[in-house]
């Protein structure tokens, strides 16, 4: 279980660094800006909707980090050939990274999807792919 209070220290931590107020952060992942002033006062607990538009908006911050407080923020990269570590802050319109993998397709159709649940087909609503260098796509309806 994620620790709220814990979380929202981790939240603000994310906020300085990048030195963006939490109406900037708020807009910066899609999400109400009460949304963020009340994980921040402890009043509401993240949901996993939440927690994963901050993962998809900010690539550095690492999951387990945001909410277990374990691993390294910002995440370092494998490879830092830059003298330059200055990261800026994505904005809301920026692309997600997209996979490196060119044999994977890269169309997605959710319309034409079913899932077989016994007699009735149910419209699969998201998909989620995760990649083994810890990225992931979701693809929605």
């Amino acid at each position: 279980m994620v620790n709220s209070d814990e979380f929202s220290k981790r939240l603000q931590m994310i906020m300085e660094y990048y030195d963006i107020s939490a109406a900037t952060f708020a807009d910066a992942i899609q999400v109400g800006r009460s949304s963020i002033s009340h994980i921040l006062s402890g009043r509401n607990k993240p949901s996993l909707d939440f927690v994963l538009k901050i993962v998809q908006s900010y690539p550095e911050v690492e999951l387990y980090w945001l909410l277990n407080g374990k691993g390294d923020f910002p995440k370092m990269e494998a490879n830092t050939n830059s003298t330059d570590n200055k990261l800026e802050t994505p904005s809301p319109s920026s692309p997600l990274k997209q996979p490196q993998n060119k044999d994977v397709q890269q169309e997605f159709v959710p319309e034409k999807i079913y899932a077989d649940s016994g007699s009735s087909a149910k419209k699969i609503k998201r998909v989620v792919l995760f990649y083994e260098d810890g990225t992931f796509e979701a693809f929605e309806s």
